[in-house]
């Protein structure tokens, strides 16, 4: 695609960005046949080539509105149009580096900012999320039967194992999964722990920053990375061999530091150290399976199962169809899903910020999931997990706890907790 960028972005680190991925595009359009909301609203520009336009047209100096600000606000950034791009267009950096500069030049209404302001507040800070989930949990019989179901029940995370292998990870506690679901990093822990391998909690971090990052406040995503790297390096210098992120659309984050750090001196090497360390679980259980294998008792709480990807497992890590093959080596019928690579239209703040899509595309997933006859669901991703379990009867699980409960049971040192 040709461009010729206004004098006021040509010369800057996005502009230069922005402007190598544009010149990717071949107009091909076969973005469009994947993409979520352009197949739900059928507008061009609700769809990634009409997106790109947009941004070429404000990078080029045409004056942003209201209405470019919506189409982009739509988009779900769950780039499966990179997925399906003949010409790699990295169209998710390309949609971040114009929502923040339409956001910069539009603004936004002081009711949208407000409720924007107070996502992130609420979100990124563990005893405000923590204390109104907690209050949220206490008043559930009370509430309306849509708000209650949003509200999670509380699962036991169970014991976390003692640190006793020369082999170590680390698993960052993150912002709101360790309310909402302790029990994915724990279950996380003991299959290492089977696997031969210690996990270390992380408590000292917080948010990865693509909360954040993806409303356009891209200074403080860089100051939660920055934060992070601190938190993880002295284990990084002891030797620590991966960074196991549960979440993967934190994991997506992780990896994306580099370049998300690349311009500051003190950290980009760091950041650089840190991205290649990153590791979803899929990719330690796979490389780990031959000793997890033994350990399976053969049919221990087998089930019929269904397996959702998220977007960032599958188009921002590229990684599909390992969580399903290791469900079904160990001995679970993972059922075929119509249409798996789209979006459930959780999307971190998209629900909130976005219901009406959000919630037409959670219907049409949850009629996939449902249609093979599942008894379960299973996932990768803690906010697809809640999204998904606020409509459906079925449990919606985190695919590492069924590895975690079809382990036969030995004895194990273990703690209480993660320490």
């Amino acid at each position: 695609m040709e461009t010729n960028l206004a004098a006021r972005y040509a010369n800057t680190p996005e502009g230069r960005e922005a402007e190598s991925i544009l010149r990717a595009c071949v107009h091909c359009g076969f973005c469009t046949a994947t993409c979520p909301t352009y197949q739900l609203l059928g507008d061009e520009l609700d769809g990634p080539r009409g997106r790109i336009y947009l941004i070429k047209q404000v990078l080029e100096g045409v004056a942003p509105s209201a209405r470019t600000q919506l189409h982009l606000d739509r988009c779900l950034t769950c780039r499966s149009c990179e997925t399906t791009c003949p010409s790699g267009v990295r169209y998710g950096r390309l949609v971040d580096i114009g929502r923040k500069i339409v956001d910069d030049r539009v603004g936004r209404s002081a009711l949208d900012g407000v409720r924007r302001s107070a996502l992130r507040r609420g979100l990124l800070s563990k005893s405000l999320f923590g204390g109104a989930l907690a209050l949220g949990r206490l008043a559930k019989r009370l509430l309306p039967a849509g708000l209650a179901a949003s509200i999670p029940d509380a699962p036991a995370a169970g014991a976390w194992p003692a640190e006793r292998h020369a082999r170590r990870v680390l698993i960052p506690r993150g912002c709101v999964q360790p309310s909402l679901a302790p029990n994915i990093d724990a279950a996380t822990a003991r299959v290492l722990d089977r696997a031969r391998i210690s996990a270390i909690a992380v408590t000292g971090g917080g948010c990865c920053g693509a909360l954040s990052y993806h409303l356009s406040e891209h200074d403080e995503a860089r100051g939660f990375a920055r934060r992070n790297i601190d938190g993880w390096w002295p284990h990084i210098e002891q030797g620590i061999e991966a960074i196991v992120v549960t979440a993967s659309g934190c994991g997506v984050m992780v990896r994306d530091y580099g370049h998300l750090l690349a311009s500051d001196p003190a950290y980009a090497h760091k950041a650089e150290r840190v991205a290649s360390l990153a590791r979803d679980p899929v990719e330690i259980v796979a490389a780990e399976w031959t000793t997890l294998l033994p350990q399976l008792a053969p049919g221990r709480n087998a089930r019929r199962l269904v397996f959702h990807p998220p977007c960032t497992l599958q188009h921002g890590m590229q990684i599909r169809g390992v969580a399903e093959r290791l469900l079904q080596a160990a001995g679970h019928s993972v059922l075929p899903v119509a249409d798996a690579h789209l979006c459930c239209g959780s999307a971190g703040t998209y629900s909130v910020l976005q219901p009406g899509i959000s919630q037409q595309l959670k219907a049409n997933k949850l009629r996939a999931l449902e249609a093979p006859g599942p008894e379960l669901v299973a996932t990768a991703n803690i906010g697809c997990m809640t999204h998904l379990q606020s409509g459906t009867s079925l449990p919606v699980r985190h695919w590492i706890e069924l590895i975690d409960r079809g382990l036969a049971m030995e004895p194990a040192a273990a703690s209480a907790g993660p320490g």
